[in-house]
């Protein structure tokens, strides 16, 4: 009887962070597998994380959460955008330029958020502001189809992990790792997509 008034008691307590989990981890898989459907479910995720971060002042990671809102809208417009157009969700190269741009607005994001989150006295304000800066980074990336976005995710989930556990973020520290997992699955399936285009393009370009 004990057990189960524990269990209904941590259920009440923590039930938007478990469905922040269940719903991220819905909507990664998703992603990896390039399905249009991936963006309503993140949007999901989006709004009860924004809740769960505010709760214990981890006001970078609240602010990531509404722009996510905006980027999940924008990705998931870009998507479909390219369904009507091309038929599937193609994967896009990422030039050096592109490449450089984004890891370099990161940097500059992740000193300017920094100072403000030391202002207003959050949590970890200096990590958590660079965490935050190459998310969005990750994901402006990932909603224009580039690889590089799964690499970038899994460096900055391996740090989330860390210190979601320091915060007593248990579940979402769990699931973070496994998002790392999932990062690398995204990447081997896109890799993979890739491959298969190019291919295709190869055939073509001998028929034509």
């Amino acid at each position: 009887m004990m057990n189960w008034m524990m269990i209904a008691n941590y259920l009440a307590e923590n039930w938007m962070e478990d469905a922040g989990v269940v719903t991220t981890v819905a909507g990664i898989w998703l992603t990896t597998r390039r399905k249009l459907i991936c963006w309503p479910v993140i949007l999901i995720s989006d709004v009860l994380y924004l809740i769960v971060f505010y709760r214990v002042r981890l006001y970078s990671d609240a602010l990531l959460q509404i722009i996510f809102l905006a980027f999940t809208f924008y990705g998931w417009w870009y998507w479909a955008r390219g369904l009507r157009e091309e038929g599937e969700v193609r994967i896009a190269p990422l030039p050096l330029s592109g490449l450089l741009w984004g890891l370099t607005a990161g940097a500059v994001g992740s000193a300017l958020l920094g100072l403000l989150m030391v202002r207003v006295g959050a949590a970890l304000p200096l990590l958590d502001a660079t965490l935050m800066s190459y998310s969005l980074v990750a994901s402006w990336w990932q909603a224009h189809k580039h690889i590089a976005s799964w690499w970038l995710w899994i460096a900055v989930d391996l740090v989330y992990v860390g210190e979601y556990f320091y915060k007593g973020l248990r579940p979402t520290a769990t699931l973070y790792a496994g998002l790392v997992a999932l990062a690398a699955l995204g990447l081997r399936d896109w890799r993979r997509a890739a491959q298969s285009a190019e291919l295709v393009e190869e055939n073509d370009a001998v028929v034509s």
